[in-house]
C-alpha cells in the first residue's frame, strides 16, 4: 500500500481570490514505512503573499522569484502521487488549491490522479473528540518532537504528519507475536504456555469512563450519519 502525506503553503486562504501555492511537500509511505522518497518544490506564484500567510511560512516574494511555476512541475507532481492514497491535515484546504492550479493548466481535479484522499484531521477528531487536534497538539499527544517547527513548511509538516499518522493508525501492530520456524509462538526460543484467563483482574469502568465512552460512540454515530456498529452489536444484549 502506497500513501503520500502531503502539505502546501500558499499566498493566502482562498484560490478563488487569486491565491496560489508557494510550496509543496510530499512524504512517501509504503506498507507503513517512511521510505525517504520525498518530493519538495518551491513555486513562484507571480504575486505577493498576504501578510498573514507570510508570517506563517516566511517565504518572501524575493525568495520565490526564481522558482518554477506550477505548470513547470505539474507533470512531476502528478507522476509522484499517481495511484497513491493522499493524506493531508485539513485536506479540503490543500485539495481546493491543487484543483485551482490544475484547472489553470487544463488538467482534471486531483482526485483523478490518485486512489483516494484522506483527511487526517477528521480522523483525529474521531479518535479524540472534544480535544485539540492541530498538528502541534497531535505531536504533543504522541510524543513526537516538533521543537524545530518555528515556521510552517510543507515538507517539514508532511514529515511530522507522517509520524503522527503512523502513531494514530498503529492499532495493535505492537501486539503481534512472532512465530518461529517450528510453529511455536514466543521470542528468543521461548514457547508460551497455555493461557489462563482466570488470573486476569477485571476492573469495571467508572461512571466517568462510561460517559466518555458514550460520548465517543455518539461522535461515531454523527460521523457515519447513523448508528455505529458497536451500538448495533450491543442492542440485543441491552434488550435482553
Amino acid at each position: 500500500m502506497r500513501q503520500i502525506i502531503f502539505d502546501t503553503e500558499t499566498t493566502g486562504l482562498d484560490p478563488a481570490q487569486g491565491h496560489r501555492i508557494v510550496e509543496i511537500g510530499c512524504v512517501e509511505i509504503v506498507n507503513r514505512t517512511v521510505t525517504g522518497n520525498n518530493l519538495h518544490i518551491y513555486l513562484n506564484p507571480d504575486r505577493d503573499s498576504d501578510p498573514e500567510a507570510l508570517a506563517v511560512h516566511g517565504l518572501t516574494t524575493e525568495f520565490l522569484s526564481d522558482k518554477p511555476r506550477f505548470a513547470d512541475v505539474a507533470a512531476q507532481f502528478l507522476e509522484f502521487i499517481r495511484g497513491a492514497e493522499l493524506i493531508a491535515h485539513n485536506a479540503s484546504f490543500d485539495v481546493k488549491f491543487f484543483n485551482a492550479e490544475l484547472a489553470r493548466i487544463g488538467h482534471g481535479e486531483i482526485t483523478e490522479h490518485c486512489a483516494q484522499i484522506t483527511d487526517s484531521l477528521l480522523h483525529a477528531r474521531t479518535l479524540y473528540p472534544g480535544k485539540r487536534n492541530s498538528l502541534d497538539a497531535l505531536c504533543d499527544r504522541h510524543g513526537i518532537s516538533n521543537a524545530h517547527r518555528t515556521l510552517h513548511g510543507a515538507l517539514l509538516d508532511s514529515q511530522l504528519l507522517a509520524e503522527v499518522w503512523l502513531a494514530m493508525t498503529r492499532g495493535q501492530d505492537a501486539l503481534l507475536i512472532e512465530v518461529d520456524d517450528g510453529g511455536q509462538q514466543g521470542g528468543a526460543g521461548i514457547a508460551l504456555g497455555a493461557f489462563d484467563a482466570s488470573v486476569l483482574q477485571v476492573v469495571p469502568a467508572s461512571a466517568e469512563e462510561l460517559a466518555e465512552h458514550e460520548e465517543y460512540l455518539a461522535s461515531l454515530d454523527k460521523a457515519v450519519g447513523g448508528t455505529c456498529v458497536w451500538r448495533v452489536v450491543d442492542a440485543p444484549a441491552q434488550a435482553a
